[in-house]
Order: structure tokens, then sequence, then C-alpha cells
């Protein structure tokens, strides 16, 4: 008998996903044994993507079962591949073609109300993602997958990146912890990723070896695109050293908290008046403002309270948070509606951004409204809030010809 590696999942729960057994034989010829409930339909697709991955790591005799359940062709190609690797030390990876909805860049500062975690290895639940309209989606390496999963997750997410039309959310994955997650870099960064997030970072070092990381990774593949990174503060260690974390790369586009690990570094449980947390959740947007970037929220784990997730969110924003994480679809309405700024803040955003627009004319370098000086830091704030009202359609995007009202 030869050697023998598995991928995927199986059973009559399984939807949007494959099983797959390959095993290596010393003769013999290839052997390809396919159940598929699409089997009238794809048989000779499945069949033929089967020939080329094999070919592709010029394997001659072998047997292939494939048990699927409705997978697409991105999580087929991942959980054959898998099941390769488990037989052939091999540093050669199939790609599918990248489609070009996924080739866009995003941009440092962009608006990140709601990022939306999806495990890296279940594909059923990437599918529609982007359907939802989230700011971003975070493909998970890390809590959500097995550590005997990591693996065949990386390549199930690596093809996702490639072939999964997330209709313009900001692409992000959560890679492992350092240095696994230097591994887990290899495979996400040449595919047009737009952020990493580095879980329970406590130091500069970490962010810097991946920053370091991501610069070679794109120049080994002869690439050149923006890949940010977001680390995620999730100890006692980690919130007393935010500022040097939140500044130690240009990479770093935002920071965030995760209070179910920081909660459990201190020992103290979790509560909804959340007054074990206030402190670091405080420290997190200090930092994250002192260094110019984003400071953003955990996640709220109760799917069904939408009136408490509201009312977390509504003082998430009044602690100076631009966004938070959910875990549940239906969670993305209600952060943006909340996130909404008010009408007080989008009309004084408008009389600043107007007084800023109308001193350049003039050649001024001072910029006043009434008797208040404004500083460039108050501009670009309120044009980020202009933005967001744009965006939330509390604004037509030619406002600026809109007439006012000056006595207002």
């Amino acid at each position: 008998m030869g050697k023998k590696g598995t991928a995927g999942n199986q059973g009559p729960e399984i939807r949007s996903d494959c099983y797959v057994a390959f095993e290596l034989k010393s003769s013999g010829s290839r052997e390809i044994i396919l159940t598929s409930k699409v089997d009238a339909l794809y048989k000779k697709s499945i069949q033929d993507l089967a020939h080329q991955i094999l070919d592709f790591f010029n394997i001659k005799d072998a047997k292939l079962e494939i048990i699927d359940r409705g997978a697409l062709t991105f999580v087929l190609a991942a959980r054959i591949e898998s099941a390769v690797k488990e037989c052939l030390e091999t540093g050669e990876e199939f790609w599918l073609d990248m489609i070009p909805e996924n080739q866009y860049q995003t941009e440092k500062d962009r608006t990140r109300r709601s990022r939306l975690y999806l495990p890296g290895n279940t594909p059923r639940l990437m599918l529609n993602a982007g359907v939802h309209q989230p700011d971003g989606i975070i493909l998970d390496l890390e809590d959500s997958v097995a550590p005997d999963k990591k693996a065949q997750a990386r390549l199930v997410v690596r093809n996702a990146l490639r072939q999964v039309n997330f209709y313009g959310a900001e692409r992000m994955v959560r890679i492992n912890q350092i240095p696994m997650g230097l591994v887990d870099l290899t495979f996400i960064v040449p595919h047009h990723v737009n952020l990493i997030l580095l879980p329970k970072c406590e130091s500069a070092d970490q962010v810097q070896a991946v920053d370091l990381k991501i610069t070679e990774i794109l120049s080994d593949s002869g690439m050149d695109y923006p890949v940010y990174v977001m680390p995620i503060i999730e100890s006692a260690l980690g919130v007393i050293k935010s500022f040097e974390i939140a500044s130690s790369s240009e990479r770093v586009a935002a920071l965030a908290i995760g209070l179910e690990d920081y909660t459990a570094d201190l020992g103290a449980p979790r509560t909804k008046e959340g007054r074990e947390t206030f402190f670091a959740r405080n420290q997190v947007v200090n930092a994250a403002r002192a260094a110019g970037i984003q400071a953003i929220d955990s996640v709220f784990s109760d799917v069904a309270d939408m009136d408490a997730l509201r009312d977390v969110v509504l003082e998430s924003k009044s602690l100076g948070f631009d966004g938070m994480g959910c875990i549940h679809p239906r969670q993305i309405k209600v952060i943006h509606e909340a996130f909404k700024p008010t009408e007080a803040e989008i009309a004084k955003a408008e009389k600043i951004v107007r007084a800023f627009d109308e001193a350049a004319l003039k050649g001024l370098g001072v910029v006043s409204l009434g008797s208040k000086m404004i500083d460039p830091p108050v501009v670009k704030r309120a044009q980020k809030m202009i933005d967001l009202a744009v965006k939330s359609g509390q604004l037509p995007v030619d406002w600026k010809e809109q007439r006012i009202d000056p006595d207002q």
C-alpha cells in the first residue's frame, strides 16, 4: 500500500464542500472515483479538474476518491491539493485563475465600520458573504480552525481570494500567531489580499516581522500592491504596549481589540456593562489616534439580541472607535446604522470643510470657523465624517454644490 491523504468534510449535513481521499500507488495508473449529487451535470468537469491537478504534481499512479456535496471549483481544487500534499513533499502550489473582480486595492483609511468573520475551513459561508455588504470580510485561519485543519484552511482561503467575488468588501485574513502566521502569509499575500489581521499582538517586533515577510513575498512574486496590517490587542501586555504596536509600521492601518481573550488574561468575567474592559478600550483608542490610525472594537457575541448590539455600538462610537467585528451577517445592518453620523455631526463637518475650502481659495494658511481656529487633523476628521455620510446615503455626492443657510 502507498501513502494516503485525506481532506475536506463529509456527511449528510455538509453543503458546498467535499471529502477527498488520495492514495499513491507504485503502479496501476490513475483511478478516480467520484460520488456527487450533481454527477449528471458536472461529473466530467470535476474529473477534468482532478486530472489537471494530478498532472500538475506529476502524479501518474494513484487512487483518488471524491465525495462531493455541491463544492465549487475553488473548494474541490483546495481539497484535492491538500490530500495530495499529505503524501508528497512539495513547495509547488496549484493556482486557479484570479477573477477580475478580486484584483482591487483598498485605501489605508477606508471606512471599516464592520468586518465579518468567516471560518477559513468552512467554504459554504464564504459564497454569499459579500452580498450582505460588510465593509470587510475576514477569512479566519486562527481560532475558528482546528489545529489539524490549518494546512487545509490555508488552501481554501487562498483559492477563495482568487475565485470568490466579495463584491467590493475589503478582503482580510486573520493569520495565526507568530511564528505560524508567517507561514500563513506565504499562502495569502500573493493573491491580492487587502489586509492581514495579526492576533494576540504584544510587541512591535511581531508587527515588523509580518511587515518584512509581506515585503519579501511581494518582491519574490513580482507584485506591488498595498497590504495593510491590523494588530489585535488581546492581553494586558498588549494593552500596555498598544502605542508601540500602533506606530510600529506604515502598513498598520488600524488597531483592534479582542475582549474575550483580554478578559480571560485579566481573569475577569466579561460582563454586559463592560467595566472590566473600559481601560483597555480607551487605551487602544488613544494609542490608535496618537499613531494616526483607526481604532476597531471587539465583536458582540449574542447574535440574537439586536437591541443590546445597538447599545454596544453606540457606546463604541462614543469611545472613539471607528468600527467593530461581527460574527453573523444580521449584525451588519445594525452596526452600520449605529455608526452613522448624526445630523448635528454632519452639519458641523460641512461647515468645517467649507471653511477650509474657502481659506484655501484665498491662499490662507490658517482656517477659522467663527472664533475658533481649525487645524488639519480636525479638517481631516470632518472630511471622513462627510465621506461616511455620503456612503450612508445621508448626503448627496455633490453636497458641496447644495446651498446652505448662512444662519445655520
